[in-house]
């Protein structure tokens, strides 16, 4: 699958034409390379994204089909900088989880 269409599958980026600018900016790396829109991914690559200052580092385990069935189970695994499974924040006080 196309990195572009993974991004807008998965849900990291809302529209295909985003994904597609950000790869154009350098804003897209695959495993430590520079992704251009047609870059192939698959499960178990690294995938990183820049938006603005944040930057979300993700593994890839399953390519969906589309929006739906990336609902069901989440596609991608989020990691820290370490490559650990990033844990969830705490909640907050006074709140239910």
């Amino acid at each position: 699958m196309r990195v572009d269409k993974y991004l807008q599958v998965s849900g990291l980026v809302k529209r295909r034409l985003m994904a597609q600018r950000l790869c154009d900016a350098g804003r897209v790396r695959v495993g430590n390379r520079r992704a251009k829109p047609s870059t192939t991914v698959a499960a178990g690559d690294i995938l990183e994204v820049t938006l603005g200052e944040r930057r979300r580092r993700v593994r890839i385990l399953s390519l969906p089909a589309s929006p739906r069935e990336a609902a069901r189970a989440t596609p991608y695994e989020e990691l820290d900088m370490g490559g650990r499974s990033a844990a969830p924040p705490p909640p907050l006080p006074g709140r239910r989880p």
